[in-house]
């Protein structure tokens, strides 16, 4: 990811984050992906009303598919609302498809997604990863760091 992109995402509107993510999976790899919604999906997402908790992404002929991610249905909207919690595709180039299908055949890694966003354009992103989850010391590890980081902002807030 270069400056400029992380910039795109510095000052999206929307930023849902899998704050998880992190805590539970070592990232190996990163994608940014675009996503199929429909008009109430886009709309909510804009709102700020979903959720990656829970979620994961699967390959199924050749398609990449996030499941379990939550967009709450559109306040406005009328009979033709969403359903919360259904499958939705993915767009990434075939190459990157085919890299992460190869990978996952790994034992232990997995695609989670990390975060949604608007970018410049008004289109919904997601950067995706591919991440091996970690074991129990190194969950214990990021806990030390996290309480550490703390201890010395605290420090130097004081002084």
């Amino acid at each position: 990811m270069n400056q400029q992109e992380k910039e795109i995402r510095k000052k999206s509107p929307v930023q849902i984050r899998n704050k998880k993510a992190s805590f539970l999976y070592n990232f190996l790899d990163t994608f940014t992906a675009g996503m199929v919604l429909s008009g109430t999906e886009i709309k909510s997402i804009r709102a700020g009303k979903a959720s990656l908790v829970d979620s994961f992404c699967y390959i199924d002929k050749g398609e990449i598919w996030v499941q379990g991610m939550n967009i709450s249905p559109y306040f406005y909207g009328s009979f033709s609302n969403h359903p919360a919690r259904r499958d939705r595709k993915l767009l990434l180039t075939k190459r990157e498809i085919r890299k992460l299908q190869e990978e996952i055949k790994n034992p232990g890694l997995t695609i989670v997604p990390l975060l949604v966003f608007i970018d410049d354009h008004g289109r919904a992103k997601m950067d995706i990863a591919l991440a091996r989850g970690k074991k129990e010391y190194d969950k214990r590890q990021s806990i030390k760091e996290k309480e550490d980081k703390r201890s010395i902002d605290r420090a130097m807030k004081h002084y």
